[in-house]
Formats: C-alpha cells, structure tokens, sequence
C-alpha cells in the first residue's frame, strides 16, 4: 500500500446537515460531506410538499432560503442516492450526530430508500488530548480556509481538517 492510499484509508469522512429549524418538524435542507481523499459533495434538498416547518432564525444563520430550496434543491430520492454511493458501508462523523443523524433519517424515510452507512460523533474519534486542542484549532483552521461558515460541505471539510490537526496528520 503506498503512503498516499494509506492516509486516504486512515482519515475519515466527516458529514454536516444544515435544516430547516431545530426539533420536531425540522428537516434537513442541505447536505454535505468531505471524504477521506479530501473531496467535497454538497446537496440542497428540494422540501417535499410536506415538509412545511421554517425557522427564520435558522435561515439568517445559513442564509438558505426556503425559495432557493424549491428552485435548485434536489429531490430526497438523489440526495439519498448519491450519499449511499459515495459512503456506502463507511461511518461519517458529526460534529452535531444528535441533530444530523435524525435529520439524514429523514431524508431517507422521504426517498423510502435504506441508508447504507453510518453516522457516528466526533467525539468517538478523539482522545482526551485531542477534545482538549479541538476548539483551539478549528478556530485557527476557520480562519485560515476562510470558507462559508453553516455551509455544509464547508463546515464538514473544517471538521475534517480540525480532526487531522489535532491528530498530527496533514491533510489529502
């Protein structure tokens, strides 16, 4: 195995879920992943008809709106696809797993499709050292990427860096 593949096996993905509020009726607008060869895949989800809660005060934090959903959003059915296809028998981390895992079982409840990965915390990744260095260091990575903050793919790529940092690894 070359050192490159084998980095690639070690780093793991990491997934962000963006939704429409907090709690009962939300449901997740925007998807994203960094995988462990450091490529990035972002989905907005079309909400079915019956997806009605909206949150304002979680729109001025992400800055999706409702109308943009329905215009470029994609349907529940190929966003559930094309996660499964891309982490398909993997774990993706959170940062938020008791927010993002019930909102991706959700997207997979409207596309009736089964979900064939698993999303698990952050936290199991990290030693006590590691969650020790964690904020410290996603602070200075934020900084240094400069990306879109409450972006999903973004903010899935500053774990994924974070999580390299405070491992002592570089990354893809």
């Amino acid at each position: 195995m070359t050192p490159a593949i084998s980095l690639a096996v070690s780093v793991p993905a990491f997934i962000d879920v963006e939704a429409s509020g907090l709690g009962r009726g939300s449901y997740p607008i925007e998807i994203g992943i960094s995988l462990a060869s450091g490529d990035r895949h972002c989905w907005l989800i079309r909400p079915p008809a019956h997806w009605t809660h909206w949150d304002p005060g979680a729109e001025a934090v992400h800055h999706i709106s409702r109308a943009r959903l329905i215009e470029r959003g994609r349907p529940a059915e190929e966003v559930a696809a094309e996660l499964n296809e891309h982490l398909k028998g993997r774990i993706a981390y959170s940062d938020a797993w008791g927010n993002d895992m019930p909102w991706v079982a959700r997207l997979f409840d409207e596309a009736e499709m089964p979900q064939r990965f698993r999303i698990e915390s952050l936290r199991r990744l990290l030693d006590e050292a590691q969650a020790a260095a964690w904020h410290a260091s996603k602070d200075r990575i934020m900084a240094e990427v400069g990306c879109a903050r409450h972006r999903a793919s973004c903010d899935a790529m500053i774990l994924q860096q974070t999580w390299l940092a405070v491992s002592g690894m570089h990354g893809p």
